[in-house]
Parts: structure tokens; sequence; C-alpha cells
């Protein structure tokens, strides 16, 4: 995707062939930076910091920093000791333990001389298929969104509702949620978005607002509380959402916030879609209530809240009374009965064990 005409993925290696680039997502919106990764250690801190954020793009960093662990040391316990504490830097999202684990896998029966360039070469590939993957699933996303708006006369716009970023900036390139949207506003159906602001962190308003609009994509930045009031009204004709980790029959895991979108959905009849890739599903789980880690970040995330002043300086002020104490739980679950369709980068099926292995046989076997 485009910022201001030049094309960029989210993450890339350095001109000297194994620094890693990444764009810094805490200075979005306000400004565009880009970060050079030269260790392990500063893989897991953009990981753990949300520097890079989104399922993907968190499996693509961790796969870079095994790389970078590896170039400075490629013995066997410097590889393990590596997987481990990336892998403890983000609990909720699987693509990180996924991609973690095909890496370990490349290169663990290599000779240690052999082992980081391996790793490197890996890292590219998990990127490449990343791409490649999102915008599969883009394409059966698009299919979805024009027959909705065929069925409903094709009105003079779609307004498609969102929650979190699950744009190009959570993935490699393209996005999961957001990739449909882009090709439809690409192809001249009248899409608009309805962008949650996504409390506490506020990715909607700061990371989906921002590329969207880099992109020229109509959008318009709600309150997370609204999205039940324009569906009452008739002025939501679907919901789309990403997921950090969709269970083998269909829950999914997701920003919290997600469940109660999927419950308003459900109430006044609008479809709600959760698209995902193949990294994102764990085979392991069948229950994602009671088997899924639910991420508790720091309390600062909601005690405080960081903005440009009107002279254009940036400032984090404090917006609890004093003494309160606050909690922040990151994700929450949303049943498969609530979802009206997984949409994969091999087609859309039904969010229940059936589906999924429709799609997948190789996989859930």
């Amino acid at each position: 995707m485009k910022i201001d005409g030049t094309p960029y993925r989210t993450i890339w290696p350095a001109e000297d062939g194994w620094r890693v680039v990444i764009i810094d997502q805490t200075k979005l919106p306000h400004g565009f930076e880009t970060v050079v990764l030269e260790s392990e250690d500063q893989a897991a801190h953009a990981i753990r910091s949300m520097q890079v954020r989104g399922a993907p793009l968190i499996g693509a960093t961790g796969a870079y920093g095994l790389a970078l662990a590896l170039r400075a040391d490629p013995s066997d316990a410097a590889l393990a000791a590596a997987y481990d504490r990336l892998l403890a830097t983000r609990p909720t999202a699987v693509n990180l333990r996924w991609a973690l684990d095909d890496v370990r896998g490349q290169v663990a029966a290599l000779k240690p001389a052999e082992r980081a360039a391996a790793a490197y070469r890996r890292a590219a590939e998990i990127c490449d298929d990343d791409v490649a993957t999102c915008r599969a699933i883009g394409e059966h996303g698009l299919a979805v969104f024009r027959e909705i708006w065929e069925k409903k006369g094709r009105p003079e716009r779609l307004n498609v509702l969102t929650h979190c970023n699950a744009g190009w900036l959570a993935t490699v390139d393209w996005g999961t949620a957001l990739a449909p949207i882009y090709l439809a506003h690409d192809s001249g159906l009248p899409v608009h978005v309805w962008v949650d602001e996504t409390r506490p962190r506020n990715q909607g308003a700061s990371i989906t607002a921002f590329e969207l609009g880099r992109h020229g994509v109509k959008h318009t930045v709600i309150a997370d509380n609204v999205g039940g009031h324009l569906m009452q009204h008739g002025m939501v004709d679907l919901c789309i959402v990403g997921t950090d980790r969709t269970t083998a029959t269909g829950d999914v895991c997701n920003k919290i916030g997600t469940y109660l979108k999927a419950l308003a959905a459900h109430d006044n009849g609008v479809p709600f879609y959760v698209a995902l890739p193949y990294t994102t599903i764990d085979w392991t789980l069948a229950d994602g209530i009671r088997g899924i880690e639910i991420e508790q970040r720091d309390a600062r995330e909601l005690s405080h809240i960081t903005g440009r002043t009107a002279d254009g300086r940036l400032e984090t002020v404090g917006i609890l009374p004093e003494g309160s104490a606050a909690a922040n739980w990151a994700f929450d679950v949303t049943p498969a009965r609530y979802v009206t369709g997984l949409i994969t980068e091999r087609g859309v099926c039904p969010a229940s064990r059936e589906g999924l292995a429709g799609l997948y046989p190789d996989r859930a076997a």
C-alpha cells in the first residue's frame, strides 16, 4: 500500500541484508517513522510495545527476530532461548507461535553455520506468503461485498463497520478485514467505512483511519458504542473484523469489544464476517472462551491518552480520577454462532468445524 505515493510494506530487510526495518506504529497517526531492528531483543521490544501489531505482522516480526538471534549466536541454546523470549511477548495471537515454530523447524536440523541464512530466507518467504494470502482474502471478501450491494439494490454507498485495525498495517501488506474494502474502493464499489475508535489504544481512530485516508477510502470515525445505534437505524450493511486467533470450531478472538459488535449485528440482522489467514487458525482448540489466554495489558493504556495539541506538540495526559484502579483486557471471544462467515484465502465458509475443515482438509487432519 502507499503512503504519500510511496509503496510500503510494514516490515522489510534493510539495504545491508541483515537488519530489519519496521514502521513504528506507536507514532501514528501524527508521525510516520521507521525503526531499524538489529537484535532479537529489539524485535521482542517492537512486538511487546506494539511498534508492530496485528497477528500476521507479529508473526513476521517474530520470524525475523529468530533470524537476528541466530546471526548473533546460531547455537541450539541460543535458538531455544530466543524462541521462548519472542513467544512470551504476546500470548493471544497464534500467528506468533506459528511463525516461530515454522522457522525453528526449518533451521533446527541444519549446521549452526547455516542457520541464520536459512532463517532470513524463511522469514522473507513468510512475508511474501502473507501478502499473497491477504490479497486472496480481499478477492473473496470483495465477492461478498458485491453480493450484499446487489441484494440491497445497489445503494449509493455500502456501509461497512469495522473494529480495531485489520488493515495493511496489521499484516505485511493489504490487510485482512480491510483488504476487501481496498479492492472494493479500487474497483469502483461505493464503499464507506464506519471506523470504531477502538479504546483503549484507539487503533481504529489512529491507524485504520490513517491508512484508509491515505488510500482515499471514504470513512467516518465513531465512538465504540455507536455501532449498535447505527445498526438499529439501518445504517450498517455489514460488519467485518479481523482475528488474532480462531478455533477449529469457528470461535473468534479479536480486539476487546468485538463480541459486543457481533451481538448487536445478530440482534439487527446485520451480516457479521471475520477475515483471517490460515496462520490464525488454532487447530488445537475447540472452545475459545475457555481455551484462549486473554492478554491483560498495562492499565496505563486505559488511564492515559496521547494527542496533538493546538500548537503541534504531542502530549500524554491522564484521564482518570486520582486513585481509581483500571483493568485492561485486550481481547474477547465471539462464539461461532454469531459469525455469519469466515473469509479466508481459500474462500468463505461457515464459522464451524465442518466449514473450516471443508476449506482446510489438509490442516484440519
